[in-house]
């Protein structure tokens, strides 16, 4: 299937956000991309979720396996492998850590095997520091998949209520068998997921007012849950994509909503979350999704070299996601010359705080958030090609 390249241009933007979000960008602008930008990814692999995997569900789990554990596990078992090495680069160190002063500490021979088991059984145990973003990875896993358990047994209940008796006995006239599963369409395309979303709505309200856990889920399960509602969102627009109109007008009062949100009621997508956050979180969430892909859709449709960087980078989110708090070590070691810091500063996380509230080094910690793993990413395929040709 040809990817949607508006889709594409919208993750572009989401995990461009991302990184800026990371880069300790001005307060204001940190609050209004953190309104959506996480919610944009969930909604981004909903639109893609297709009816037939209520009949295949096999190839869902493997696709869900090979494109979210399997790379969770070989990124995060990596870092897992140099993170004692990093304490000796002073790329990780036991003096300079996250802004509320918290450090890491090389791990024991213990710790390396339990975050080894965690990685394995339960996609936690990740370097907090250098894969403070991972959480993603579990997230969606867990919420794409229960999303389709959450279908198929709400498909269940809707074609046992449509199957009357009546229905079945005129079935049985008609054609001689009953007809199973054949609720008109409008049930499984929107009346479904409809149900789903609000019931999510109905369970994480509940679990925020009482402050409950998921205790086998890492952090709690709010961004799972969270997740399960985006996700279901962006089927629904998929749905919908056909009756949907782009305008100036949409963008801008869907601009609006996520501002006013971040100005007066801020939420993010937070393993945190309480009952105000939950409540702040949708309506902004949705809007800056909206918002998104009405610009993404504009330039979808104008060709040219900003389109074609927007594609590649909407298709290659990936690298950056794991890659791109170590590329900004790359604007910390400029930014430790600059200011004559000490060398060990290289350790904060996500980014060196000094002067951060007065300068700005978030631009290039940015850039270099998006482009190096991304040049890295073209210059590795660059190079394979060659060398295949060559060979070849």
């Amino acid at each position: 299937m040809k990817r949607d390249e508006t889709i594409s241009i919208c993750k572009a933007f989401g995990i461009i956000l991302m990184v800026i979000g990371h880069a300790n960008c001005p307060g204001p602008l940190s609050s209004f991309l953190y309104e959506f930008h996480m919610p944009l990814f969930f909604i981004a692999a909903g639109y893609f979720f297709s009816l037939k995997y209520l009949d295949d569900e096999a190839t869902f789990v493997k696709k869900r396996v090979k494109g979210l554990y399997i790379p969770f596990l070989k990124w995060s078992v990596l870092f897992l492998a140099i993170h004692n090495l990093m304490f000796k680069t002073g790329i990780l160190n036991e003096q300079y850590g996250n802004a509320a002063g918290g450090v890491t500490h090389p791990y024991s021979w213990h710790q390396i095997q339990q975050n080894l088991w965690t990685m394995v059984c339960a996609m936690g145990g990740y370097d907090q520091f250098l894969n403070g973003a991972f959480w993603f990875f579990r997230g969606l896993f867990v919420a794409s998949i229960a999303y389709l358990v959450l279908f198929k047994i709400t498909d269940s209940l809707i074609g046992r209520l449509y199957m009357t008796k009546e229905k079945r006995n005129k079935d049985y006239e008609n054609t001689g068998h009953i007809i199973e599963n054949e609720q008109p369409k409008v049930y499984r395309t929107l009346v479904i997921p409809v149900i789903i979303c609000v019931t999510v709505l109905v369970v994480q309200s509940w679990k925020t007012l009482e402050g409950l856990k998921i205790i086998n889920l890492i952090q709690g399960g709010n961004r799972e849950i969270m997740g399960i509602f985006f996700f279901g969102c962006g089927f629904i627009f998929r749905q919908l994509r056909d009756k949907y109109r782009v305008t100036w007008l949409a963008t801008i009062v869907s601009a609006t909503v996520v501002y006013l949100f971040s100005r007066f009621a801020p939420s993010s997508m937070g393993w945190r979350m309480d009952f105000n956050g939950f409540i702040a979180l949708p309506l902004p969430a949705i809007c800056g999704f909206l918002m998104t892909y009405n610009i993404s859709d504009w330039f979808a449709r104008h060709d040219g070299r900003v389109k074609d960087f927007l594609v590649f980078c909407g298709n290659n989110t990936m690298c950056i996601f794991v890659f791109h708090i170590a590329a900004y070590k790359v604007v910390s070691l400029i930014k430790i010359w600059y200011y004559g810091l000490d060398y060990l500063q290289i350790g904060c996380h996500m980014v060196i705080h000094e002067y951060s509230d007065m300068d700005h080094f978030w631009i290039l910690y940015s850039m270099a958030g998006v482009g190096i793993p991304l040049a890295w990413t073209w210059a590795y395929r660059r190079i394979s090609t060659l060398i295949k040709s060559s060979i070849s």
